[in-house]
C-alpha cells in the first residue's frame, strides 16, 4: 500500500498543536507554581487523537475516555490550590484538534492557534471583563450577539413584498451593521478617545454601509450632544467608502464605463478626503476628557428606525419603478438610489454591457442616484441625529453631490 504524505501532516499538526498549548501551560504552570500538564503531556495528547482517528471509532472512544478520565484525576488533584478547570478543558480540546488535524489540517492549526492565544490571554481577558467592561454594555453584546446568530438565520431569506424587494434576512442584517458600527465606534472610542475613535470607527464602518454609519453616528450625537462634532465628522469620512466602492462595482461590471466615470470619481473622492480633513480638524474641539464613554454601546430603537425607514423608501420606489416601468431609466436609477446607489450603479453597468444603454445615459442615471442617495443620507441624518447633526453632514454631502456632477458634466 502506498504511503500517503497527508497522513504524516496529519499527525505533524496534532502535535504542532500539542506542543504550541503545552508551550503556553508550561509557562503559566512555571508563573503561578502549580500545574499538572506541560508541554510534553499536551504534545503527546495531541499525537494520541491523531492516532485514535486512525484507528477508528474505537481508538477515539478509548482515547477520549482516557484524557477526560486524566483531566478529572489532574482536577481533583489541583484544585485545593487551582479551582479553574482550564488545564484540564484544554486537555479534551487538544485530543479533539489532533483527532480533527487527521481530516481538515488546516482547520485543526487554525483553532489551535486561537485556543493558544485563549489561553495566553487569561490577566487581560480577566481585567476587561471585571474591571473595563459594565454590566450595560456585556448586556449590550449578548443582545447583538443574539440579534446577529439568533434572530438573523432564522429569518426568511426572500422578498416577501408584491414588487420582491423587502428581504427581511437583509432588512435585519442591515440593522445589525447598524448597532455593529456603533459599538465599534464605542470599542474605538475607548481605545483612541473621543476625537480619533469615532473618526476612525466612522471610515471603517462607511465600508459596510455609509447610510447605517450615519445613522448610527447620529444616533450616539443624539444621547451625547458633546459628541456632535465628532460624530458628524465620522458620518462624513463614511462617504469615502461610497465612492470607491462606486468605482469597484463599476469597474468589474463594466470596465469602460468606468473609463467615463473614474474623472468624477477622483474628483468627488478628492472633495470627500478634504471635508473629512476638515471634519477631522474641527473634531479636535471635543475635550480629551470624554476618552471614557459612559452609556450604551448602541440603541437598537435607532437601528430599528433606520431599518423602517429605508423599507418604506425601497417599497416606495419599488412601487413607482413598477408604475413607470423600463421607459424612463432615469427616473429608475434615480428611484434605486434611494435604497443604495451602488446597486442602482450595477444595473447601470449591467444595461451598458448588455448594449442597452449608451454610457452616457448610464452615468446620467448614476448621478440621478448618486443625487437621491444623498439625500437619503441626510433624512437619515436628521431622523437619527437631530437638525443638528444633520447640518454639521449637510456641507459635506452637498459638496460631493456638486463636485460629482460638475465633474461628470465637464470632463
Amino acid at each position: 500500500m502506498d504511503f500517503d504524505p497527508g497522513i504524516l501532516q496529519g499527525m505533524a499538526v496534532a502535535l504542532g498543536v500539542g506542543l504550541l498549548v503545552g508551550v503556553e501551560r508550561e509557562r503559566r504552570r512555571d508563573e503561578d507554581g502549580y500545574g499538572v500538564a506541560g508541554v510534553r503531556t499536551f504534545g503527546l495528547i495531541g499525537l494520541a487523537g491523531a492516532l485514535a482517528e486512525r484507528v477508528g471509532g474505537i481508538g477515539i472512544s478509548v482515547g477520549g475516555a482516557f484524557v477526560v478520565l486524566a483531566a478529572l484525576a489532574s482536577y481533583r488533584g489541583s484544585r485545593v490550590r487551582d479551582p479553574g478547570l482550564t488545564t484540564e478543558v484544554a486537555m479534551l480540546v487538544v485530543f479533539l484538534l489532533g483527532v480533527l488535524s487527521m481530516r481538515e489540517q488546516a482547520l485543526a492549526a487554525g483553532l489551535g492557534v486561537a485556543v493558544t492565544l485563549l489561553l495566553a490571554s487569561k490577566t487581560r481577558a480577566h481585567h476587561f471583563v471585571r474591571g473595563v467592561l459594565t454590566d450595560q454594555e456585556l448586556h449590550d453584546a449578548l443582545l447583538l450577539a443574539a440579534a446577529a446568530t439568533v434572530v438573523l438565520p432564522l429569518l426568511p431569506d426572500h422578498p416577501i413584498d408584491p414588487w420582491r424587494v423587502l428581504n427581511p434576512r437583509k432588512l435585519w442584517l442591515l440593522g445589525v451593521i447598524v448597532m455593529a458600527i456603533s459599538a465599534v465606534g464605542h470599542i474605538a472610542r475607548r481605545a483612541f478617545g473621543a476625537r480619533d475613535g469615532l473618526l476612525l470607527a466612522g471610515f471603517a464602518g462607511g465600508f459596510a454601509s455609509s447610510t447605517a454609519t450615519i445613522a448610527s453616528m447620529g444616533a450616539r450625537a443624539r444621547r451625547d450632544p458633546s459628541l456632535a462634532m465628532a460624530c458628524a465628522g465620522g458620518g462624513v469620512i463614511s462617504n469615502v467608502s461610497t465612492v470607491v466602492q462606486l468605482g469597484v462595482v463599476v469597474g468589474l461590471l463594466s470596465p469602460p464605463l468606468l473609463a467615463h466615470l473614474w474623472p468624477a470619481l477622483l474628483v468627488t473622492g478628492s472633495v470627500v478626503v478634504g471635508f473629512a480633513l476638515v471634519a477631522a480638524r474641527a473634531a479636535r474641539s471635543v475635550p480629551a476628557d470624554l476618552a471614557a464613554p459612559v452609556g450604551r454601546p448602541f440603541e437598537p430603537r435607532q437601528a430599528l428606525l433606520f431599518v423602517a425607514i429605508l423599507a418604506v423608501v425601497m417599497v416606495a420606489s419599488a412601487a413607482a419603478q413598477a408604475w413607470l416601468g423600463k421607459a424612463g431609466l432615469g427616473v429608475t436609477l434615480a428611484l434605486s438610489g434611494l435604497a443604495d446607489v451602488h446597486a442602482a450603479a450595477a444595473s447601470a453597468a449591467q444595461l451598458v454591457v448588455a448594449g442597452r444603454v449608451a454610457p452616457q445615459a448610464a452615468l446620467t442615471g448614476i448621478a440621478l442616484a448618486f443625487a437621491t442617495n444623498s439625500a437619503v443620507k441626510l433624512g437619515v441624518a436628521w431622523a437619527s441625529g437631530g437638525r443638528a447633526y444633520a447640518l454639521r453632514l449637510l456641507p459635506g454631502v452637498v459638496a460631493m453631490l456638486v463636485a460629482f456632477v460638475l465633474a461628470l458634466w465637464l470632463l
